[in-house]
Order: structure tokens, then C-alpha cells, then sequence
């Protein structure tokens, strides 16, 4: 490895990079350092802000919520997540989550495995929303409805 690209990859290690307009996110454990077998990011998601509707047909994907409530829906099941919970979902399951609350969600989502991570930095370097489709698809993410209410920022539609 050449002594540039340890250098970004220490700096990806430790900056918050943006998703969208409110929410961050870190890279705390690197698929690099785990083979591959799961990668852990740190997210901070501002009230109002979350996901559609998706499906990861690579990852399971495991949420532990550390500050705030996270309001989710795994499948067809939609409950509140407060700190100190954990939620887990399996591949192929249709999930959703949003911060309904007036403070900020704090929380750890780990992938395994984790390649995705690399989506994530790639959702962060874009320019534009038209490269949502190309990279959904390459990273095995299908959309599989709207976010879970009316009014929550997304990538889809972020805040201005």
C-alpha cells in the first residue's frame, strides 16, 4: 500500500463524512481490518432525517442505538428503538427507520459482511443524486418503498 492511500484511509478511519444533509456518519471498524467478515459505522441522524424503504440483498445489517429513540420498521413490524436496543436485519428484509425525536439519533449500524462500507464512502464523494441508481444497484441495495412518514429528509430527498 502506498503511503498516500494509507494516509486517506487513515483519514476515512477517523472523519465524519456526510450521507446526506443530516446525517454523518464514521467508519469505526473497517472491512479492511476484518477480512471482510463485517464493517461498523457510527451515524448521528438530526430529527427528521432517515431512510426509504430498503432492501440489502448482500448484508445483514445490525442497528445499536446508543443515544435518542430510532423509530424503524423491519418488515412489516414498526417499533421505537431506544437507547441501549438493538435491532437486527437479515438480508432480503424491507427496512425503514427515521428519527421522529427532537434531538439527534446516535447509533452503530454493523454490516457483515461488510462491504457496503464502500457505498457509503461512495454516497459521501458524490456530486449529484443521479448516481443513486448506479450505485444502489452495484452494491446490491433495492428500494422497496418510501420513508416511513411524510416530512423525513432522505438521500432521496434531503434538506436543502
Amino acid at each position: 500500500m502506498t503511503a498516500s492511500k494509507a494516509s486517506t484511509e487513515a483519514l476515512l478511519a477517523t472523519e465524519w463524512l456526510q450521507a446526506t444533509p443530516g446525517e454523518r456518519f464514521k467508519i469505526r471498524t473497517s472491512v479492511k481490518e476484518t477480512e471482510g467478515a463485517y464493517s461498523m459505522l457510527e451515524f448521528v441522524v438530526d430529527p427528521r432525517n432517515g431512510v426509504i424503504k430498503h432492501i440489502h440483498k448482500n448484508e445483514d445489517e445490525h442497528f445499536i442505538i446508543l443515544d435518542g429513540s430510532l423509530h424503524i420498521a423491519v418488515g412489516d413490524k414498526v417499533s421505537d428503538a431506544a437507547a441501549g436496543t438493538s435491532v437486527t436485519v437479515a438480508r432480503g428484509v424491507p427496512h425503514a427507520w427515521c428519527n421522529l425525536a427532537d434531538a439527534p439519533v446516535r447509533m452503530l449500524a454493523v454490516y457483515s459482511p461488510g462491504h457496503i462500507e464502500e457505498f457509503f464512502k461512495a454516497i459521501a464523494a458524490r456530486r449529484s443524486n443521479d448516481e443513486l441508481p448506479a450505485l444502489a444497484e452495484k452494491f446490491g441495495l433495492v428500494s422497496a418503498g418510501p420513508t416511513l412518514r411524510e416530512g423525513i429528509y432522505s438521500i432521496i430527498s434531503p434538506r436543502a
